[in-house]
C-alpha cells in the first residue's frame, strides 16, 4: 500500500532534483535567517546553527542571545547581537521590541535551543509567533516551549518543528488530537498519522523514527532513510538546513524541506 500522499526518497534520487539546481547563485537573493537561542549555561546551539547555516547557503544570518552570555560568545559568532537577560541568563520580556525589530528584517526564524526553562522566555517566544509571522522553525528544547502551549503554533502557518518521537508524542496529547504516537507504530501508520495531523493543524514537522526521516507539510508526506547522525545532533542539522532551504523557497515548503533532508 502507498497512498497518494507518501513520497519516497532515496539518498541517490531526490524527489525534485529541480530544486538541487536551481538555488540563488548571488548571497543577496538567497534569504535571511534570524537564529534565537542561549541562556547562560550553554549557548551551543545557536553557534552551530550559525556554522552550519553558512554551510548551507544562507544569504545573511544573525544570531540573537541574552546579553547574560555576551563575554563568553567572543568570537564564536560572527554576526551576533543580544537582548536583555533575567536574573537567571535567559532571555526576559524586555527582549521582546529587539526580537520583533529582527524578525521583521529577516525572512525566516530558527529558534536552535539552549533557552533553558524560563517562564519570561515562554511569555516571549508565545509573543514573537503572534506579531511574526515568517517562517518560523523550531526543535530541540525551543520546541518543548511551544509543545507546552501548542496554541501558539496549531493554526499558525509557516511553522515547523523539528521534534524527537517523545516530543511529537507530547504535541499531539498537548492538543488533543484523536490519534497518539506510539514507539510501537510501524512506517505506514506513522505516515498516516502525519498525514491526517498536518492536514488538520498548520504545523510542518519532521521527525525520525525507524532509521527514517518523516517530512511532513498540509498532508503531504516524504520520507527518506537517515543517516548515521546521533540523536541530539540531527535535529539541530536538519533544522538549519530547512529553515535555509525553505527561506530560499517560501511558496513551496514541502518541496523545499524535503530537498533540505536530502542534501544534508
Amino acid at each position: 500500500m502507498n497512498p497518494s500522499f507518501w513520497h519516497k526518497q532515496t539518498k541517490a534520487q531526490p524527489l525534485f532534483p529541480d530544486f538541487v539546481w536551481s538555488r540563488p547563485e548571488n548571497r543577496a537573493f538567497a534569504g535571511k535567517l534570524l537564529i534565537i537561542g542561549g541562556n547562560m549555561h550553554g549557548f551551543a546551539a545557536p553557534a552551530e546553527a550559525y556554522a552550519e547555516s553558512v554551510k548551507a547557503g544562507i544569504g545573511t544570518a544573525r544570531a540573537l542571545l541574552p546579553d547574560a552570555i555576551k563575554k563568553f560568545v567572543g568570537i564564536l559568532i560572527e554576526n551576533a547581537d543580544f537582548t536583555p537577560s533575567t536574573p537567571s541568563g535567559s532571555f526576559s520580556q524586555k527582549s521582546l521590541a529587539e526580537w520583533l525589530a529582527q524578525g521583521m528584517w529577516a525572512d525566516g526564524t530558527l529558534f536552535a535551543g539552549d533557552l533553558g526553562r524560563n517562564s519570561e522566555t515562554a511569555i516571549v517566544i508565545e509573543k514573537y509567533l503572534q506579531k511574526i509571522q515568517n517562517i518560523t522553525v523550531l526543535t530541540r528544547d525551543a520546541a518543548d516551549y511551544v509543545i507546552s502551549a501548542p496554541q501558539s503554533i496549531a493554526e499558525r502557518s509557516n511553522t515547523l518543528v523539528v521534534v524527537s518521537l517523545s516530543q511529537l508524542q507530547r504535541l499531539a496529547t498537548a492538543t488533543g488530537f484523536h490519534r497518539p504516537v506510539t514507539f510501537s507504530m510501524d512506517m505506514l501508520r506513522l505516515v498516516d498519522w502525519l498525514h491526517e495531523y498536518t492536514a488538520r493543524y498548520g504545523t510542518h514537522i519532521i521527525v525520525r523514527h525507524l532509521h527514517t526521516t518523516f517530512v511532513a507539510v498540509n498532508g503531504q508526506v516524504s520520507t527518506m532513510p537517515a543517516t548515521g547522525s546521533k540523536p541530539e545532533i540531527w535535529r539541530l542539522k536538519t533544522a538549519t538546513h530547512a529553515a535555509v532551504w525553505w527561506v530560499q523557497n517560501p511558496e513551496r515548503p514541502f518541496e523545499a524541506l524535503t530537498t533540505a533532508v536530502h542534501q544534508i
